[in-house]
């Protein structure tokens, strides 16, 4: 079976949730038999040196990517305001990817062409035109969703009008698509759900984020030192730096009052400025790491405190394979099968996390079992070989249908 996967961004380094989730999904199909091959876009907002890739994508049959500069331009940005297109969406229109696209398609046959993420969506006429490959989309959250959820969240008056501006266009566009796949594979039951309600009618399929869980090994020294937090998180997605500017804001003082040995250890890929001269006291922020493993590794409370967005946090399933306490939302909690104080810790309000790091001070040693269930939740629900099995299954059904169709056209031929 023939795939190819389309991609908003160069899936490496593997340091955000869509990253790993693209990546881990690739080597697993591949992993089951599958001829993989990858086409993306490698941008100006996460741009990546190809060449320190190292071998990483030699499960691929063929790896592509064209560059785009899709800076945030204030111009274009204002005259959106007098077009009917989703300025979300135009930024990822791009000649030399459909020029390369189009090369793929004549040069290869393909029995699924996967996208990932909504930004693939404008490319499916193109893909009609040359291929009779199936079209899925694996939907990472649902789109509009998120920037209901941040325009609600914002402040300023006229930022928040013309966020909740462009998220209409985005929703009426998310909607707009939908029935044009074969294929809905969504991130969590939730999201399909939401995709059912908004008007799909297409075959679904439930596939969480999967993780290659041996290569995850929890360093249960972080449990025999003073408790410590870490955030980990691309921090030019904006509900990432959302939730944690919120918690810094609203949060942290209160609890430095309570415990003020307590330390808060803050990474993330393109960390602004503004962040980095705040001064926070007992906050050390780092910026981007090499070794988000080891990172997380370092501390025994990692806290995710999301307050919008949709879909999955690979962040999360990262911290639980690596056997940490996870702190995080209602939200951030969204898709993965945990439960308060069983495998992770949740709070929404500012006095829900104080009280979660009092139980934690409280915890007289058995925080690491916690941790412990955590990894073993992710290691049973959540492998990448075993999340996959599912998807392949419907893929090969499909094909086998595909093929029992052509015998039939050519034999009434």
């Amino acid at each position: 079976m023939r795939l190819l996967q389309l991609c908003k961004k160069f899936p490496y380094p593997l340091k955000d949730g869509e990253s790993i989730a693209v990546m881990n999904l690739s080597r697993a199909l591949h992993d089951l038999g599958c001829e993989v091959s990858l086409l993306a876009m490698n941008t100006s907002k996460h741009f990546c040196d190809v060449s320190s890739v190292n071998g990483s994508f030699k499960h691929f049959k063929q790896a592509y990517y064209t560059e785009l500069d899709n800076t945030l331009n204030i111009k274009d940005a204002f005259l959106n305001l007098f077009s009917r297109e989703s300025y979300h969406i135009s930024r990822f229109i791009c000649a030399d990817f459909t020029k390369q696209l189009i090369k793929m398609l004549k040069d290869n046959t393909y029995d699924i062409i996967q996208l990932e993420t909504l930004y693939m969506a404008p490319y499916i006429p193109i893909i009609r035109k040359y291929s009779k490959a199936m079209i899925t989309m694996r939907a990472h959250n649902v789109e509009h969703e998120i920037w209901a959820r941040v325009a609600q969240n914002t402040k300023p008056i006229f930022k928040k009008l013309y966020l909740k501006y462009l998220t209409t266009k985005l929703r009426k566009y998310e909607i707009n698509q939908l029935n044009n796949y074969d294929l809905m594979i969504a991130i969590s039951q939730k999201d399909l759900d939401t995709f059912r309600n908004l008007g799909y009618k297409n075959k679904g399929l439930v596939t969480p984020i999967g993780l290659d869980t041996k290569s995850y090994v929890p360093d249960n020294r972080s449990y025999k030192k003073e408790i410590s937090l870490s955030f980990i998180g691309s921090l030019d997605w904006m509900p990432n730096l959302e939730g944690l500017k919120w918690f810094l804001d609203n949060v942290w003082a209160k609890l430095l009052a309570k415990y003020p040995n307590l330390k808060l250890h803050v990474a993330g890929r393109n960390t602004p400025a503004t962040l980095i001269n705040a001064k926070y006291k007992n906050v050390k922020v780092y910026g981007e790491v090499n070794d988000a493993k080891k990172f997380i590794n370092g501390h025994s409370i990692m806290i995710v405190p999301l307050l919008s967005g949709s879909g999955m946090r690979a962040k999360i399933l990262e911290g639980m394979a690596l056997g940490k306490v996870v702190l995080t939302t209602q939200l951030g909690l969204e898709g993965i099968n945990a439960e308060h104080k069983n495998q992770v810790l949740v709070a929404d309000t500012a006095e829900e996390f104080i009280k979660a790091l009092d139980y934690c001070y409280r915890s007289n040693g058995s925080l690491s079992k916690l941790g412990k269930n955590a990894q073993k939740l992710v290691c049973s629900e959540y492998d990448n070989i075993e999340t996959a099995k599912n998807l392949i299954a419907e893929y090969k059904n499909f094909v086998k249908k595909e093929s029992i169709l052509a015998k039939k056209l050519a034999y009434a031929s």
